[in-house]
């Protein structure tokens, strides 16, 4: 009895000096404090956090695609193109500004996140969406294209801020469906924005009675699918005002080592301990040059069907109209959101995301060498199999990039997370710079060899976009691909 009188009450003095670390696990004016108060008290999944990262990622990613299926006629209204078969080319051009403007700001967006709040960041990239997006689709000539594409990847450094948020607004087992919505929203927009594109571009000649002949419309045919974009930017943009910030923003120097160890142990989010070089980080650097890879293979698909849809039959495309792009891309956009939201999740339990990225990679390769075959076939057969062949690659490739997603902000701590999205973002940008200029080269090379021996025609586009699928999948696998393991600490957690 006396053995239990003692163990109890140094239970108790035990409890009353843990008692004083426990109040300190949060201070009172930090943001990200307040969002793991949050996380801690409430169990369930947070629609409200998943439909505000839904939106934001959805208003950043909409401008990238909206200009695909009239990019083909807004380059041909210039006048820079000699052929018809060069116009794939200087639309490419068009397409990567963007990517490369991305690409020379991404970092620097990143460490801007983690020096004053994910939050200002996407702020500032959602008004350039608002500024530059109208202004693109008021363009009356390339240069002015290329410029405000150019101008709008710059400015607009939200997308890797977005994802560092949507691992820090949840709690960890329910992160995997915090970054599936950014994944969905990005592979949506891909969809939806070229449906956008698609249905309201050359408004005056499609709907003569909305838009008459002389209106601004018709003297800007290819504004109003932008306005839209930007209007729904603008709301957006309001709305953020009472986003919550997850940055945590206290000083811990002079905190004793009790509370200074708490907070290196994850119980604020805030970390103490020296920053790494992420560059020597191999875990998050293979999980980003893969990325880097299935970027590539995802921008350049996502043009190369819009300009091969829209092409000539005699080219080996599909002589589909704006608005037959349009129908293929929503459907597909409202598969992968049903995909995204029951499927994906449970998929992701059973094979984790390292093992369905291999399926969904594997799969994706012959669904996309089957889309010349599936040319020369003639109505109603024709479309119901290219609208299938599109749901399949955009779930496919939405599942792999969700994967990357979960192994890239494992890999670093939550103060280095926006400079490690913003490295991603980089070398993201870099190869979708090249990926519409050089799907557009090799589509437009591809249609003026309609006559050789092997792979004829867009034969060799879908091939050369299978090889760099076939390359991303290799990547996957060990000892390239690294993840990592977790800390005795992290692993309590």
């Amino acid at each position: 009895m006396a053995d239990d009188d003692r163990n109890s009450k140094e239970n108790e003095k035990d409890n009353s000096t843990r008692q004083p670390l426990l109040k300190n696990r949060y201070y009172e004016n930090c943001p990200g404090c307040k969002v793991e108060q949050a996380k801690q008290m409430y169990q369930g999944v947070p629609l409200r956090h998943l439909t505000s990262v839904w939106i934001v990622t959805l208003c950043t990613a909409l401008p990238i695609s909206c200009l695909f299926p009239f990019l083909y006629f807004m380059v041909r209204d210039f006048g820079v193109a000699e052929t018809e078969a060069d116009i794939s080319s200087y639309a490419g051009y068009v397409g990567s500004s963007y990517m490369l403007g991305r690409a020379l700001t991404s970092v620097l967006w990143g460490i801007f996140a983690d020096r004053y709040g994910r939050k200002y960041a996407i702020i500032i990239g959602i008004g350039a969406v608002v500024v530059f997006n109208t202004l693109f689709g008021l363009s009356t000539n390339l240069w002015m294209a290329v410029s405000t594409r150019f101008l709008l990847g710059s400015l607009n450094g939200s997308l890797g801020p977005i994802k560092a948020y949507a691992t820090e607004i949840f709690r960890e087992e329910h992160q995997a469906l915090g970054l599936s919505t950014v994944s969905s929203a990005w592979g949506i927009a891909l969809v939806i924005g070229p449906a956008l594109g698609g249905y309201l571009a050359q408004p005056a000649e499609k709907y003569p009675h909305i838009f008459p002949k002389g209106s601004l419309f018709a003297k800007f045919p290819y504004f109003l699918p932008c306005f839209i974009i930007s209007a729904f930017a603008l709301a957006i943009l309001i709305a953020c005002i009472w986003l919550p910030e997850t940055l945590h923003k206290h000083n811990v120097s002079d905190e004793s080592n009790e509370d200074a160890e708490a907070l290196e142990n994850g119980i604020t989010g805030k970390t103490v301990r020296k920053d790494e070089n992420l560059l020597l980080n191999w875990p998050l650097m293979s999980v980003i040059m893969i990325y880097s890879v299935f970027s590539l293979h995802d921008i350049a698909y996502s043009e190369v069907f819009s300009l091969w849809a829209v092409s000539p039959q005699e080219l080996g495309g599909l002589n589909y109209k704006t608005d037959d792009v349009g129908n293929v891309l929503s459907i597909s956009g409202l598969c992968l959101l049903l995909y995204q939201i029951f499927l994906y999740p449970f998929w992701e339990k059973v094979f984790g995301p390292v093992r369905l990225s291999h399926i969904s990679g594997v799969i994706s390769i012959p669904i996309l060498q089957s889309h010349p075959f599936i040319a020369l076939l003639s109505g109603f057969t024709r479309d119901l199999l290219i609208t299938i062949a599109s749901v399949f690659m955009y779930c496919l490739t939405a599942t792999i990039i969700t994967g990357l997603f979960l192994l890239q902000n494992r890999a670093v701590e939550q103060h280095q997370r926006g400079a490690a999205n913003g490295i991603a973002m980089t070398g993201m940008s870099l190869f979708k710079a090249f990926g519409p200029a050089g799907g557009g080269a090799v589509l437009s090379w591809s249609e003026k060899r309609l006559d050789a021996s092997i792979l004829p025609g867009p034969h060799m586009v879908f091939f050369v976009l299978n090889l760099v699928a076939g390359l991303g999948v290799l990547m996957m696998f060990k000892p390239f691909l690294a993840e990592k393991k977790k800390t005795p600490s992290e692993q309590l957690h």
